[in-house]
């Protein structure tokens, strides 16, 4: 029998453009099976766009995007929604239906997707909701929950189907610090209890380093870096280490690419 292969997410020279912005320009990297992987980039790098394109909701211009051996782009719709039954995500919003209660919120992928018994389904959800430490509020709607609660029920509904491929975008972003240390520790406990393989973007690197096997820091639509928590802190790389110690100064620009200023505002010499 063959066996998978070792690498669950290999993505190869892709490019990937909005418009006329071309966000992606070669950009290449694997997720080994089993690991925590954190990919890092200041806002607007494509770390986002990056999991839409692993997930089949975006089409690269150019390269290729394999998951568990299937090139993602090139799947049919019937194929396409085979594998994403095996990918769970945790929105950067939260992405709770606000209508239905936290249990219904769980149990809606199972809903979906399978045609488990009542029974069944009601403990999994349960389960999934001990998980994160919040079984007790399965009854409440979204709009009653904290910012940190609502992310622990999103965090149980990405993993309600025991995914192969669990993937987190910007997942400790506006909480507080006790509710970030709580999310990281959820996503580490449960990626290892599951077996799974876990992607997390983020922004957040003193969150990242302590949480994650393996980090990418892309820039400039490639990667900038990669390596070790360890390894990648002590990266001589001037995008690298500007990034990863939140240094003002660097390559890391803080104005979007546009014309003068003087040019918008219509002044004629230097703007002053």
């Amino acid at each position: 029998m063959n066996s998978p292969p070792e690498n669950l997410v290999e993505i190869s020279g892709v490019e990937f453009s909005y418009g006329s912005r071309k966000l992606l320009k070669g950009l290449s990297l694997k997720i080994p099976r089993g690991k925590l992987v954190a990919i890092l980039g200041a806002s607007g790098s494509g770390k986002s766009t990056l999991l839409r394109l692993i997930g089949g909701q975006a089409k690269p211009d150019r390269g290729t995007v394999k998951v568990a051996g299937e090139t993602v782009h090139e799947l049919d719709t019937h194929a396409l929604y085979a594998l994403r039954r095996k990918m769970g995500m945790m929105f950067q919003a939260g992405g709770l239906f606000t209508d239905i209660s936290v249990f219904e919120n769980i149990a809606f992928p199972m809903r979906e997707h399978t045609e488990l018994p009542e029974s069944v389904l009601r403990r999994i959800v349960l389960m999934k909701l001990h998980a994160v430490g919040l079984r007790g509020a399965q009854a409440l709607a979204p709009g009653e929950l904290s910012g940190g609660m609502a992310r622990r029920v999103a965090l149980a509904r990405a993993i309600a189907m025991d995914p192969m491929l669990a993937m987190y975008d910007e997942p400790f972003g506006g909480l507080d610090p006790i509710s970030i240390n709580v999310i990281a520790n959820l996503i580490r406990q449960l990626n290892d209890s599951l077996g799974a393989t876990s992607v997390v973007v983020s922004y957040d690197v003193s969150e990242a380093v302590k949480l994650v096997d393996y980090v990418y820091v892309i820039a400039d639509g490639v990667v900038a870096g990669e390596g070790t928590p360890e390894e990648m802190l002590t990266s001589k790389d001037p995008y690298v280490y500007q990034f990863m110690h939140a240094q003002p100064d660097g390559p890391i620009a803080f104005h979007y690419p546009g014309r003068p200023i003087g040019e918008d505002l219509g002044v004629r010499g230097p703007a002053r």
